[in-house]
């Protein structure tokens, strides 16, 4: 089924982690099976996703964590986001558990469920290809699963364009237990926006300000160790310790 979101309700949680979140906590009961078909698994996009931005590409999935028994949630780049904004829509809600193993079909608002059986023990390459060629057109992004999520590998991911990885909390365990292989999207429609002569000003001033993101660019998410480092944000033998002084030793810069 589909529904719409009001604007007061994307107001106030924005998109992304804040709808991931949201559904989690409303629609999730204490004590469930993360492998279970009472498990749910969310697909949120930014408010910007979509939108012509250096960035903005990114979703978010989240569900109960295998790995952890808690809640967790997982950022992931690439253009699956965009593409699913171009589609028509900001989240999915994945739910239950299919029969045996299907993909979903995303096409300019219409969704179908797909047989498939015969991309089950593919990885994900293989799977992305197979889908193309299937639905006839090469510019199909998917999200998917390889034997590690099909095998429910606690720490297992979910792949978008084959390079990015939604890695965090085995969200491609929590996709293999519903029997989902894939999530393929295909969109025409790009996002309106209130004020696209502003949007042309910012993305002109951060092409112009490279060296703000040329790092990120450049040298990944090693770029930020130091920063992460003084933030707390490094797992410090799993988050015991706060410090580790010898963590930009290793950063990408050096």
């Amino acid at each position: 089924s589909a529904d719409a979101l009001d604007e007061l309700f994307c107001r106030k949680y924005l998109g992304g982690a804040g709808f991931v979140s949201y559904f989690l906590l409303k629609e999730l009961r204490q004590g469930i099976d993360p492998l279970g078909p009472e498990n749910k698994l969310v697909f949120a996009l930014g408010p910007v996703t979509g939108v012509p931005l250096p960035g903005s590409g990114r979703n978010c999935v989240g569900a109960k964590s295998p790995l952890t028994g808690g809640y967790a949630k997982s950022e992931v780049g690439g253009f699956w986001g965009a593409e699913l904004k171009h589609a028509g829509y900001d989240a999915i809600i994945v739910e239950g558990k299919a029969e045996k193993p299907v993909y979903l079909w995303i096409h300019d608002r219409e969704a179908s469920i797909r047989d498939a059986s015969h991309l089950w023990g593919k990885n994900t390459k293989e799977t992305q290809e197979t889908i193309r060629v299937e639905l006839g057109d090469n510019l199909i992004r998917v999200a998917g699963i390889g034997p590690g999520g099909e095998n429910l590998v606690r720490f297992a991911c979910i792949m978008n364009d084959l390079k990015d990885a939604a890695g965090r909390g085995g969200m491609g365990a929590v996709m293999g237990s519903k029997n989902l292989k894939a999530i393929a999207v295909r969109g025409h429609k790009r996002p309106k926006v209130a004020e696209p002569e502003r949007i042309k000003e910012i993305r002109q001033w951060l092409l112009a300000h490279r060296e703000l993101w040329a790092s990120s660019a450049e040298l990944g998410t090693g770029a930020f160790m130091e920063a992460h480092l003084a933030a707390g944000n490094l797992p410090i033998h799993n988050f015991l310790d706060g410090d580790f002084p010898k963590a930009v030793d290793i950063s990408a810069q050096q």
